[in-house]
């Protein structure tokens, strides 16, 4: 397979088959030990999308990892999230599968259709966060996690009867309630980690908002703050909601409102002049959500400094 091409995998059996694997013993989930993956693909890079969820715990020995915009070294376990259709990318080599261990835990959709879990599994935010965003876990958590893990895959090993999938459904809810507390233990515990991110948001915010950027483009994006921290949208107002209680547009409405007062008690320019200047098209827009933010109008906060 040529270096960087993406390689759809529709079907955990064709999973198995691609990864030198024997067949599965039950079609729609799967847990598979990293270590007897034999890929079949040549050295170098391949993008992969699965039309399943992925759960993976890895271990990498003397390998550096990255976090948002930080690198650190983890000997503990590092578990990834992946739904259906998200693109990510492997790079393959001797070296590294010789040096990997852990599992992965192969969910198709079909397994959960017509259960609660097929609606609240959207909720877990982090299927839709960055590798790079991994959760990384202690000594203790790892051992949870591969207890519930090896849970689920003695269930399905067993006689299949019509309560197996409900007791698997009911394992995986246990799996990413835990993992929904450990990422939430992580936001706090990476207190330096995560004000760092913090304060360069704030130094992004202030530039933009310096700018004419905001003239000109209107409000920054969550998209562009996210990708200016080299962090994903989701991830990184996960991280806010952790740590300050706000979301991102939350933290860029603040700024705004911040902006505005500044103008508002300090020059003699108009609403309307003000409300061009941070980016609305429409004055009436921008008095609504100043309103909203501080309970007064832009004039009666002007009127206050009189």
């Amino acid at each position: 397979m040529p270096n960087s091409q993406r390689h759809r995998i529709k079907t955990i059996s064709e999973y198995h088959r691609v990864m030198g694997l024997p067949k599965p013993e039950h079609p729609l989930i799967s847990v598979v030990n990293l270590e007897t993956i034999k890929p079949a693909y040549s050295d170098g890079s391949v993008n992969l999308v699965f039309d399943f969820y992925s759960i993976s715990l890895k271990r990498m020995d003397h390998a550096k990892m990255r976090y948002g915009q930080q690198e650190y070294d983890f000997d503990e376990g590092v578990m990834f999230f992946m739904s259906p259709n998200q693109v990510f990318g492997i790079k393959v080599g001797k070296d590294a599968i010789l040096k990997r261990t852990g599992w992965l835990l192969l969910i198709h959709p079909d397994f959960i259709w017509n259960t609660p879990l097929a609606k609240t599994i959207k909720q877990y935010e982090y299927f839709d966060y960055s590798v790079h965003e991994a959760l990384h876990l202690s000594e203790k958590e790892e051992a949870t996690i591969n207890g519930i893990i090896k849970s689920i895959e003695q269930e399905y090993h067993s006689n299949i009867d019509k309560f197996s999938q409900d007791i698997i459904i009911a394992q995986l809810e246990v799996l990413l309630n835990y993992s929904e507390r450990f990422y939430q233990r992580q936001f706090i515990t990476r207190k330096i980690s995560s004000h760092k991110i913090l304060d360069q948001m704030e130094s992004i915010l202030t530039a933009y908002f310096n700018s004419q950027d905001l003239t000109n483009k209107g409000l920054p994006s969550v998209q562009y703050i996210a990708e200016s921290l080299n962090v994903s949208p989701n991830y990184l107002s996960s991280l806010l909601k952790a740590l300050t209680g706000q979301s991102t547009q939350q933290h860029i409405h603040d700024k705004l409102i911040e902006k505005a007062k500044e103008k508002l008690s300090t020059t003699d320019s108009s609403i309307s002049e003000i409300a061009y200047q941070l980016g609305f098209e429409h004055s009436q827009s921008f008095s609504k959500l100043f309103k909203t933010k501080t309970k007064f109008s832009p004039l009666e906060f002007r009127y206050s400094f009189n």
